[in-house]
Order: structure tokens, then C-alpha cells, then sequence
């Protein structure tokens, strides 16, 4: 039976390399990760899915738990027999990531965090999260992604960048959108998680952003028993596209230290 999930899997002809799997965040596809597919597929399997709602994946209305993106990914890495692998997740993917090494931490490993945050949801947020649901399904995304436009990447972010991320934001299906934002609106607190995350971690974040702030990348890094966290500068919520060269270096860079304890 086929996948729910629409996917790229990128796998070179011979690798003893952990695979990695890549999350993307709202209300994006999973041509968010098009430069870390381009660079890391040479030398491992890169998996990177469209969740349930986004891309060229199906839409559920209603309400979509980060529980039951975590379960699609679980499944869809069942299906291409991919045991153990690097998580990496960026915004709701992040927090995704987080509910996957909670229901099957055993085969990630190593987590990379990017523009994410662990609270759980504020009455306020939850408030704020179900009236855009309902904005986006009354009126559609266009507006939207022109209103956020230079918060998911900084003001400065070069034409082709903000041309694609606007791009991918309109395209998104809104009852797709508005479904994650009710779910997220419901996420539980991962921080107790992150101190019980038992392999390396990567906690990368732009020195811009507004919607997850450096503080909050410093407290998931002291969190983390064993992780590293780097800022990049010149960017804001998505510096693997803002600043893809840099985030690249460094995600080899830990790519490289998880094949070696592997």
C-alpha cells in the first residue's frame, strides 16, 4: 500500500551514511529543503516528505495533531525501510520533530532543531492560532503570505528567496494550513523531552528571527544534554534558505560527528 505522504528520496548508489530526514514548516513543501537536497545527496539518503496537507500530499480537514504528522512520518520511513536516520525539522517541523523522537526516539540519530521553540501553546496562542485557521479558510492564503512575507525571511533576503517561500505560502491549500494551526494550537510541552534526548543535537537559528528568537534557541541548547547551537547571522525563520551555504557547513559539519559515533 502506498504512503499517505507525497515525498523526495534522494539515495546515492552506495552510502554507509546515516540517512537524513527533513521536516518542513508551515505553511510551506518540501521544496523548503531544495538546497540541503541538492548538497547532502551525493554522499547519503535524503528524505524529505510533504506533510499531510501541504505539497502534493492530501488535505484533512478540521484538525491535524502534530501527533498524527509525527505518525505519517513514521509510517512513510516504514515504508521505505529506513531504521535509524538524522531528524531535522525546521519551525513546526521542529516541534514535529520533537513528537517524533517522543514516539520513536529509539531510531533517530541525531536532532537538528532549526527556528523552533518546545513551549506548549499560551491560551492567547491557542486564540490567535484558531482565528488565522479561520481567516485562511475565509479568505485564502494569498494574503497571508504577502502579510508574513519578511518575518519567514528577513527583509533583506535576496528576490529569489523571498520569491520562492512566497510562492510555496500561496500555493498551500488552506484548509491544509488552517487544519496544522488548529493541531499546534493543542501541542503539549516538549521541554521536559529535550532533557531526555539521549543523542546529539543540532540547534540552529537566524539572528533575525521574530517568531523564534535566539533566546529561545539558547534554552532548547541548555536543555539538550548533549547539543550545538549556532546563530546565523543575515537571516531570520529560514536561514537554510536565507543563508543555505552556512547552514549547509554546519549541518556537515554534524553530519559528519553523527556517522563517526555511528
Amino acid at each position: 500500500m502506498p504512503p499517505f505522504l507525497s515525498y523526495e528520496d534522494k539515495t546515492p548508489e552506495v552510502s554507509s551514511r546515516v540517512p537524513l530526514v527533513l521536516v518542513h514548516g508551515h505553511p510551506f513543501d518540501r521544496t523548503m529543503w531544495t538546497p540541503q537536497l541538492a548538497a547532502f545527496s551525493a554522499g547519503r539518503r535524503v528524505i524529505a516528505p510533504d506533510l499531510r496537507g501541504y505539497g502534493s500530499s492530501p488535505v484533512t480537514p478540521g484538525t491535524v495533531p502534530l501527533a498524527r504528522h509525527a505518525q505519517d512520518i513514521e509510517e512513510l520511513l516504514d515504508f521505505l525501510g529506513v531504521d535509524s536516520f538524522v531528524l531535522a525539522g525546521l519551525s513546526m517541523g521542529g516541534q514535529i520533530a520533537m513528537e517524533c523522537y517522543d514516539r520513536f526516539g529509539g531510531r533517530v540519530r541525531g536532532l537538528v532543531l532549526a527556528d523552533t521553540f518546545p513551549d506548549p501553546e499560551t491560551p492567547e496562542g491557542r486564540r490567535g492560532r484558531n482565528a488565522m485557521a479561520d481567516r485562511l479558510l475565509a479568505e485564502g492564503m494569498r494574503g497571508y503570505a504577502d502579510e508574513v512575507l519578511e518575518k519567514m525571511v528577513a527583509p533583506y533576503a535576496g528576490p529569489e528567496v523571498k520569491a520562492h517561500v512566497h510562492g510555496m505560502m500561496a500555493a498551500t491549500a488552506p484548509e491544509g494550513a488552517a487544519a496544522s494551526l488548529r493541531g499546534r494550537a493543542e501541542r503539549p510541552d516538549y521541554r521536559p523531552l529535550l532533557t531526555r534526548v539521549a543523542v546529539p543535537a543540532l540547534v540552529v537559528v537566524g539572528a533575525d528571527d521574530t517568531y523564534t528568537p535566539v533566546a529561545d534557541a539558547e534554552a532548547m541548547h541548555q536543555a539538550l544534554p548533549d547539543s550545538v547551537l549556532h546563530v546565523v547571522a543575515g537571516a531570520a525563520h529560514m536561514p537554510n534558505l536565507e543563508r543555505a551555504e552556512e547552514f549547509n557547513q554546519v549541518l556537515e559539519k554534524f553530519l559528519t560527528e553523527v556517522d563517526s559515533r555511528s
